[in-house]
Formats: structure tokens, sequence, C-alpha cells
């Protein structure tokens, strides 16, 4: 063998659906710009949904001050994620698809620590976990990023909370060989939301594995206000609804329990109608819940020094589960609103 081999690098393209990120993207791109991975080898892709605010000025003046580091706009005329992410796959040129949002911010060894994986065949989707931070300084901003850490608030995904590397159903933003696309499929574009957890499932069915390395971490900002959250939370129980349609074995306990929290309130507020006893079953049931969830609340506004918090985690918490319920529900009994 040689002593002084070359070893090359895979070319890698990072792909990002966006609209309207006029705030963040400079800070993902520059995240990127950083990468321990070599800078030659990697491009930017970014599906752009006619953003109209200044996203796509701020796309190309980074790119005009940044020349190193090769970035392509294209256009996403369809304004939705999973649109964004096959517009961009296809554009691509990468032998590697790192999947990426324009407001997170990947740790700068993100994707050199992916290529490593995929390329020691550990599976064929690799991710990491999450880190929340608040989208602003204000208090409920701040609530809410610390709700979504809490297991009571989200459920049990490994992304949000594991310390151990292990193989896993679902990854956030997960980096794939790019022949993996021409076996599988591209993203479903009739799912507005929960694109990423469909795409892993075919992955799982067609005998692949999914790879969650703790030392790949990336932060992702949650959003700012209860308003912004519950629109987030429906998205994501009305689609989830309609994967579960298709897939109905990949539901999992964190994923049920709101649903079936949110219909059993209903049901007992009916039957309180027509027989009084059960408003002090419902009074019971919510008392109790609102009890647990204030616990946990004060529990990680501790762990967050702020005792303060205590009040907007649960309120968040409440929004979320709410939300996400009572959209699951909503999704199951109804046709989606796109095909």
């Amino acid at each position: 063998m040689a002593e002084n081999q070359t070893i090359v690098s895979p070319s890698v393209s990072v792909i990002i659906p966006c609209r309207n990120e006029e705030k963040t993207i400079h800070l993902v791109l520059e995240a990127l710009r950083q990468q321990t991975f070599p800078i030659e080898e990697l491009e930017v892709v970014i599906a752009d949904g006619f953003s109209t605010d200044g996203t796509r000025h701020a796309i190309q003046s980074y790119a005009e001050s940044n020349p190193a580091l090769k970035i392509r706009l294209v256009d996403n005329p369809k304004k939705i994620i999973p649109a964004g992410l096959n517009t961009a796959i296809k554009a691509a040129s990468g032998q590697i698809i790192v999947r990426m949002d324009a407001h997170s911010l990947p740790e700068l060894d993100y994707v050199e620590r992916c290529v490593n994986a995929l390329q020691a065949d550990l599976a064929e989707n690799v991710g990491g976990v999450w880190i929340i931070s608040p989208r602003n300084g204000s208090w409920m901003a701040r609530s809410i990023a610390a709700a979504a850490a809490n297991p009571l608030a989200v459920g049990d995904a490994h992304y949000r909370f594991t310390n151990k590397a292990a193989y896993v159903d679902t990854v956030p933003y997960g980096a794939y060989k790019r022949e993996l696309f021409d076996k599988i499929g591209l993203f479903d574009e009739s799912l507005l939301a929960n694109e990423d957890y469909e795409v892993n499932t075919r992955i799982r069915q067609s005998g692949g594995r999914i790879w969650l390395d703790p030392a790949i971490r990336c932060t992702y900002f949650a959003r700012p206000d209860l308003k912004a959250l519950a629109k987030q939370y429906w998205g994501y129980g009305y689609w989830k609804a309609q994967m579960l349609k298709r897939y109905p074995d990949t539901i999992r306990w964190r994923q049920a329990l709101p649903p079936l929290f949110v219909l059993g309130v209903f049901l007992l507020a009916i039957l309180g109608l027509f027989w009084r006893p059960a408003w002090i079953v419902l009074g019971s049931v919510i008392a109790l819940y609102l009890v647990i969830q204030l616990i946990s609340a004060i529990s990680i506004a501790k762990k967050q020094q702020d005792l303060k918090l205590s009040f907007g985690i649960l309120l968040a918490t409440l929004t979320m589960h709410f939300a996400w319920g009572s959209a699951l529900i909503v999704g199951l009994i109804s046709k989606p609103d796109r095909k």
C-alpha cells in the first residue's frame, strides 16, 4: 500500500427547502461554510417557495460574499416542503444528500460525521439529535423551547433526548446516499408534514436502517408563540393521520396518548349532557392531567434555572397536546385537503 495514499471525499449536497426565512437563512449558510468537511466537495441547494420577504436577496448576498461555498438557488413553485426537497434532490450533484432546514443550525462537524457513518455502511439514513433553542428571547419563546424538550409534551422521540447511538425509527434531518432515492423513491408530496417519517418508514420497509448518533448535533429554533406552535402541531397531527392510513403499524404510544385524551374529554363532555356524574369524572381527569403537567413543567423550569417559565411550559404543552390530538382525530375521519 502506498505510504501517501490520498483519501478522496465523496461529493455532498446539502438540500434546504425554505420560504420566508430571511431571519435565519444566513445562520445555516454560515454554519455550512464552516463545516470541517472539505468545502470544495460541498454544495448547498436551496429550494425557495417564492418567498415574499428578503430571503432570496439574503441568499444571493451571502453567495456573492462567500464564493468558496457553492450555493444554488432553485424555485419550488408548489411552496411545500416535500416538493422543495424533491426539487433540490433533482438539482443536486452530490453523491450524498444531507437534508437540512432553513431554521436549523448544524454543528461544524455535522456533515463530516454523517458522511463517515454512511461510508461505514452503518445505515441507509444517518442523523443526530436536536438541541432545541428559542426563536427569540421572549418568555413564551423560551417556554416553548423548554416544553419541546419535555418527554411529557412531545413523547419519547430519541432524537430529542438520547445520549446513546442506536438504530431508531426516524431522525429529523437525514443524510443519505443518492442512490437510495432511486430504490425507494423521493419524498411524498401528498403530505404537507411528516415527510421525513414517511421516507424513513419506506427505508425500513425496504430492509434499510436508520442510525442516530448523538455526536451528530443540530440546533433547532422552536416556534416563537402559541399561535405558531398550534399551527405547527395541528399540521403534524393532521398529516400524521394521513400517513397512518397507509402505514397503520407505525403508530407509537407517544403519538396515541394526545388524541385519546382529547377524545376522552370530548366524549365525557357529551356524556355529561345526559348523565351528570360524567362531569365529575371529566373534572377529575382534567385536574389529574393538569397536576401531572404542572409538576413536569416546574421540573423542566428548574433545570432551566427559571421558575417563571413553569406556566409558559404548561401552556405550550397544552397547546401541543390539544392541537396535535384534535388534528389527528380530524385527519383520521376526513379526506386530505391535498392529493
